[in-house]
């Protein structure tokens, strides 16, 4: 495995608190730092005490985080062997309080009189304290903190914003019976802010509400695959998700180029490899000050569901009237339609629950994880990516596409690419967990 030649910070944590780091390394990621995380540079079998004691040297800064158990045995096995050094060398230690940490915690000796980073809602702009302490350089990022501890039942605007620039939106609801035929047509509202990328050119970001659910297709869902197994329950923190997969336009205005093959400033961008996608993220992310990241799996099925259960948000089928595929595949008691051959205009068809369009086909949608077969061993339970330590290129794709037929398209349909390859029916979607507007 190849190991960055530098580290910007090393987070050591309590394992009980490790969805918050994640989601911690996540952001800072989209601020172009490598930070040392231990699920992602130890691989099974190695000393941990041997590869840190090599990574000290390349380590800048270190970021010990204090949670609702406090310091963990193993972070204290670390804090032993290995804070004091960095101490005596030099090295920047920043305490953290993560946002479920007790009113009064017990930081270890060496960090008691240490200015800390408090994550419990008592500063304005926590993320941007830490960036600071990392970085030496103070970028505010107003209101800027991570998702609450409590996921259920939370308002449909991710906390923490400023709602005077969220506007709201109305749209349709679409809901098929087994046959494609429209049983139901409902008017429905989100919020959402817009993104100015320059030249006219506007990112509309849907507000997504947190909550629970099934991931997966249950076995009796026909046409299904073994990667859909087993189902399992996922908490999702509120985000914001682009209301269509970016399009031409946008990748222009912030890349400089246009690699699809189907021109159109309203189509999606094609011919997009997964490395690229994760550039464009963090050049938005520089040119606005939010963070702009791919999703999780998770995150991009939940938000593809939108509460519901069957194998398209639609119902039991899906036709051609509603979405971009090869209309020549019908699944279960649907009709045949049209194969249009191409990508078309993103928001051709209605939009699901959530307000977002074109989840189903048009073009794959790349995610921030790395593939894995099935969802047996490890898979996440908290919406966050599943980033494992075995060195794969391959990364997921979710939705479909124009050239695949219609059991592709499925809400919990998977498929896997190389990284650095530039599928010709692929793109993405982008999400934003707290936008600083």
């Amino acid at each position: 495995m190849t190991r960055p030649t530098q580290f910007d910070v090393f987070l050591c944590h309590n394992s009980e608190d490790k969805r918050f780091i994640r989601n911690i390394a996540r952001q800072l990621r989209a601020q172009n730092l490598t930070p040392w995380l231990d699920e992602e540079q130890l691989i099974p079998g190695q000393d941990w005490l041997e590869i840190l004691q090599q990574d000290i040297a390349v380590i800048k800064t270190v970021a010990v985080f204090v949670g609702e158990k406090g310091v963990g045995p193993w972070q204290r096995r670390e804090i032993s062997a290995f804070l004091r050094e960095f101490v005596e060398q030099g090295t920047p230690v920043i305490p953290v309080l993560l946002e479920n940490a007790p009113e009064k915690p017990q930081l270890p000796l060496l960090l008691k009189n240490m200015t800390y980073v408090d994550f419990r809602q008592q500063e304005l702009d926590p993320f941007g304290s830490l960036l600071w302490g990392i970085t030496g350089t103070r970028v505010r990022q107003q209101n800027s903190t991570l998702p609450q501890n409590s996921l259920i039942g939370r308002a449909s605007i991710p906390e923490q914003t400023n709602t005077s620039t969220v506007k709201t939106f109305s749209f349709e609801v679409i809901t098929l019976n087994k046959k494609g035929k429209i049983v139901q047509q409902q008017t429905q509202s989100a919020q959402f802010f817009a993104e100015d990328l320059g030249n006219g050119v506007m990112l509309d970001m849907v507000a997504i509400p947190g909550g629970t659910f099934v991931m997966g297709s249950p076995d009796s869902e026909a046409e299904r695959g073994d990667d859909e197994s087993p189902q399992h329950s996922v908490t999702i923190a509120p985000f914001y998700m682009g209301k269509f997969a970016v399009t031409q336009a946008q990748y222009q205005a912030i890349m400089g180029i246009n690699p699809s093959h189907f021109r159109g400033e309203k189509r999606p961008a094609e011919n997009v490899s997964w490395k690229k996608a994760i550039a464009f993220c963090q050049q938005l992310s520089q040119k606005t000050g939010n963070l702009y990241r791919l999703p999780s799996e998770a995150e991009w099925e939940y938000a593809c569901r939108a509460g519901t259960t069957t194998p398209f948000h639609f119902g039991e089928t899906i036709t051609t009237d509603l979405a971009n595929y090869d209309g020549n595949h019908t699944y279960g008691q649907g009709l045949r339609g049209t194969c249009r051959e191409e990508t078309i205009s993103v928001g051709s068809f209605p939009a699901n629950a959530f307000g977002l369009h074109d989840m189903h086909g048009n073009v794959w949608e790349w995610c921030e994880d790395r593939w894995h077969k099935n969802y047996k061993k490890g898979a996440p339970m908290d919406g966050s990516a599943w980033l494992s330590k075995k060195e794969d290129t391959n990364r997921v794709l979710r939705g479909g596409s124009w050239l695949d037929g219609s059991w592709n398209c499925r809400s919990a349909s998977r498929y896997c690419g190389d990284a650095g390859t530039r599928p010709f029916n692929g793109g993405f979607r982008i999400v934003c967990s707290v936008p600083r507007i």
